[in-house]
């Protein structure tokens, strides 16, 4: 009997282009794997752990086992006048010093030191970035130097004859938000000067043929042209300024009376000082909740095509 060669289509060789399909999954996975541990590990499990704990009345002292009570904690938030108080201040603080202070000052830095001369640059570079690198508690204590009774501040309105004030007392929320500028101007005057050098220098030039005078073309060219990296600016320092903690507690420790208590302040306050870890918890993932909405618009925002 004469043996039949095998149809040629039943066989497949390395030479066909059509490799097997086996171990290739594996081979492309295997790499991603020890990130995958990692970030279960660190990032993952503790997140997970958090969650468990906010529905519990986990104490750190005086309890021999925790319960779970559901949504109760959640419920006394919204419930508790000093919560509700540090969310309108975290709102406040977020918006005074991330969405308007630094923002518009970086973008304001960046666009005139495109103008400026080398020299100016530098030392305005320099000064900026000096605030920004500084340990966030060190920036406090300078800032309270700076605003408290005796301070830098009062010194300079009694020299000019106008009337000074305790600042920390009077004014605590501004008095933070200001040295939040402050220290994170750096930041987006940054992000700005790289997005403005990224702006055609032909298109600037054609709209100064035409006319536009320095307001125009920024509003009407410049802005749109970095609308991308505003919105990305702002997401990173909202989401920065969402978790702000030692430069408040070095400057007010959220007082007087909680006029400058924010979440972070709060969640702390809760958590450590009042032994409540499962409240304290609640709030924190209350906390990431506002954060995630300022990310969900900032990115639908930056999904829009300049």
């Amino acid at each position: 009997m004469t043996a039949t060669a095998p149809h040629p289509r039943l066989t497949k060789t390395p030479e066909d282009g059509h490799p097997p399909h086996g171990p290739r999954l594996p081979l492309r996975v295997l790499p991603l794997i020890p990130a995958i541990v990692l970030l279960l590990l660190f990032l993952a499990g503790p997140i997970a752990y958090c969650v468990s704990i906010a529905f519990t009345d986990l104490q750190l002292t005086g309890q021999a086992e925790e319960s779970f009570v559901g949504f109760d904690n959640f419920t006394r938030a919204f419930g508790d006048e000093a919560f509700l108080n540090a969310v309108w201040l975290t709102l406040v603080f977020t918006v005074l010093s991330s969405l308007i202070g630094q923002n518009t000052l970086g973008l304001a830095l960046a666009a005139l030191m495109q103008r400026a001369s080398k020299p100016v640059r530098t030392l305005t570079g320099g000064i900026v970035v000096t605030a920004w690198v500084l340990p966030e508690v060190v920036a406090g204590f300078l800032l309270y130097a700076f605003f408290r009774r005796e301070g830098t501040l009062n010194a300079i309105l009694d020299w000019l004859h106008l009337p000074s004030q305790n600042w920390l007392f009077t004014l605590p929320i501004l008095a933070v938000s200001f040295a939040n500028v402050w220290r994170g101007t750096a930041f987006s005057m940054l992000v700005y000067s790289a997005a403005l050098n990224e702006i055609p220098q032909e298109i600037t030039e054609a709209a100064e043929v035409d006319g536009a005078g320095g307001l125009r073309r920024m509003w009407h060219i410049t802005l749109p042209m970095i609308r991308r990296s505003i919105g990305t600016n702002l997401m990173l320092n909202t989401l920065q300024t969402l978790s702000v903690f030692g430069l408040i507690w070095v400057m007010t420790r959220g007082g007087p009376g909680g006029r400058s208590q924010t979440l972070p302040l709060f969640m702390y306050e809760q958590a450590f000082q009042n032994s409540l870890i499962g409240y304290g918890t609640a709030v924190a993932l209350l906390l990431l909740l506002v954060g995630s909405l300022f990310s969900l618009v900032y990115l639908r925002l930056l999904r829009t095509e300049v």
